[in-house]
C-alpha cells in the first residue's frame, strides 16, 4: 500500500489528508506548529464552488457539514464602489453564481484538525529529504527524527523547504505592493454607525487612483457557535468587517514596513482624508491592535521539471496575491486532483504523479497571472485610466449583458 508523507498541515495538506485516509492510503501530517494552538490568527477566506467541491471531494460528510455551517453571510454577491460610497457595479448570484462561502480561515484550519489525531504530528520542523536505494523518499526534522514513505508531498506554503530543495530555481518575488489590514468588529453600537449597504457583501472601492480598499463582512447565521464545538479551541463566531487597504510602497509616503500596528492604523486614515465618512469610521474605530501589515509577493512560474516521488501544492509552488480571493479554491483543487492520482490503482505512481504535476501546473501559474494582473489593476497610477475604469462599470451596471459577460469568472 502507499505510504504518504504530507510536509505541512495547512489547508491543502489536512485536505489532501483526509481524502487519502477516507481512500484507506497510510498518510501521515508533520507540522512545524507545536501545537493545534498556535496559529490562531489570520481572517476570512473565501471559498468558491471549485474549492468547496474539492472539499466535498476530500472530507467525510460530517466535517463538510461543519464546513458548510460555519460560513458567513454575503458570498453571493460583490459591489464596487467610490470612494465617496456611490455604487459603480454589483455583482449578483445571477452573474457570479451560487455556492459561495466566507469562511475564517482560523475556523477552517480547526474543522480540518478534527479526528486527525492519528494523522498529524505537531513540533515537526523539515529540514530535507533524501532518497533511499529502494527509491523511498525520507523526510528528516529539526528534531533529529524522519519519516519515511513512497510519496513526499510539500505542502509547507509560500517559503517551502521542501519546494527549495526540490526546484531551488522556484522563486517568488515582491510586488510592490503592501496591504494594511483589519478588523471592525460588529458590536451593536458599531453596526449603528455604518449604512447597512457596507454589511451586505464584499466590496472593492475605488478611488481616483494609486490605492484601494477591499472590505468583506464575516457574520453568520447563527450556524456554528465554537464555544459548543468540541473541537474548537476559542470562540472564533464574533462578527466583524475584514478591510485591506492596498497601494504600492511609495505612495504610502513613510517607511511602511517599519511601522506597527497604531502606526499602520493612523496611516491608513492619514490616506483617506476625503473618502466617505463611513468608510472612514470603519478605519477608525477598528481594532488598532488587528491591524497588520501584509507585503503582497507572488510566485515566478515555472515550466514542468522532471517528475520524481516528491511534489509540491498550494503556495509551496504557485502563491499568488489575494486580489481575486482564489488562492486557498487552488490548493483545494491541488489536494482534490492529487488524491484522486495517488488514489488510482495499477497504474505506474510517477504517471500518475506527473500527470498531477502537468495539470497543476497550466490552472495553479493561471491562476497567478490573473491574480497579478487584478492587483496591478488595483492600485494603477493612472488617473486616466482608473476614470476610465470607473466609467466603464457604470455602463455595465447598466447593461446585464455587458456585466454577465464581463464577470462570469470573478472568484474563480
Amino acid at each position: 500500500m502507499t505510504e504518504v508523507i504530507v510536509v505541512g498541515g495547512g489547508i491543502g495538506g489536512l485536505a489532501l489528508a483526509h481524502g487519502l485516509r477516507g481512500a484507506g492510503v497510510g498518510v501521515r501530517v508533520f507540522e512545524r506548529d507545536r501545537q493545534r494552538s498556535d496559529r490562531l490568527q489570520g481572517f476570512r477566506i473565501h471559498l468558491n464552488p471549485h474549492g468547496i467541491a474539492a472539499l466535498a471531494e476530500c472530507l467525510p460528510a460530517e466535517l463538510l457539514a461543519r464546513v458548510q455551517a460555519s460560513g458567513g453571510r454575503g458570498g453571493d454577491q460583490f459591489t464596487f464602489i467610490t470612494e465617496r460610497m456611490k455604487r459603480l457595479l454589483h455583482l449578483d448570484k445571477d452573474i457570479i453564481g451560487s455556492g459561495h462561502l466566507g469562511i475564517s480561515r482560523i475556523t477552517l484550519r480547526q474543522i480540518l484538525l478534527s479526528d486527525m489525531d492519528d494523522v498529524v504530528r505537531f513540533d515537526k520542523r523539515f529540514t530535507r529529504y533524501s532518497h533511499a536505494p529502494d527509491g523511498r523518499v525520507t523526510a528528516h526534522f529539526e528534531d533529529g527524527t524522519s519519516a519515511t514513505g513512497d510519496v513526499l508531498v510539500g505542502a509547507d506554503g509560500a517559503g517551502s523547504k521542501v519546494c527549495a530543495q526540490y526546484l531551488p530555481h522556484a522563486r517568488r518575488e515582491d510586488t510592490g505592493i503592501v496591504s494594511i489590514a483589519g478588523k471592525y468588529m460588529l458590536t451593536e453600537r458599531n453596526r449603528e454607525l455604518l449604512p447597512p449597504a457596507l454589511l451586505s457583501g464584499p466590496k472593492s472601492v475605488l478611488p481616483p487612483k494609486s490605492c484601494g480598499l477591499f472590505i468583506a463582512p464575516h457574520e453568520f447565521d447563527g450556524g456554528v457557535n465554537d464555544r459548543d464545538d468540541p473541537d474548537a479551541l476559542f470562540d472564533n463566531t464574533a462578527p466583524y468587517l475584514f478591510w485591506s487597504f492596498s497601494a504600492k510602497r511609495e505612495h504610502y509616503g513613510a517607511d511602511v514596513d517599519s511601522l506597527e500596528a497604531a502606526g499602520l492604523h493612523d496611516l491608513v486614515l492619514k490616506l483617506t482624508v476625503g473618502w466617505a465618512p463611513q468608510l472612514r469610521a470603519l478605519v477608525a474605530l477598528s481594532d488598532v491592535d488587528s491591524t497588520t501589515r501584509l507585503p503582497i509577493r507572488t510566485s515566478v512560474p515555472v515550466p514542468k521539471w522532471e517528475t520524481s516521488n516528491v511534489t509540491v501544492l498550494g503556495d509551496a509552488i504557485h502563491s499568488m496575491t489575494p486580489f481575486r480571493g482564489i488562492g486557498a479554491n487552488i490548493a483545494l483543487r491541488d489536494a482534490q486532483l492529487l488524491c484522486r492520482k495517488l488514489i488510482e490503482p495499477e497504474r505506474p505512481l510517477l504517471s500518475r504523479i506527473a500527470e498531477y504535476e502537468e495539470a497543476m501546473i497550466d490552472y495553479g501559474f493561471a491562476a497567478v497571472r490573473a491574480s497579478l494582473s487584478t492587483a496591478r489593476q488595483s492600485v494603477g497610477d493612472s488617473r486616466l485610466a482608473r476614470m476610465a475604469g470607473r466609467a466603464a462599470f457604470r455602463v455595465m451596471d447598466a447593461v446585464p449583458s455587458l456585466k454577465r459577460r464581463a464577470f462570469s469568472t470573478i472568484g474563480t
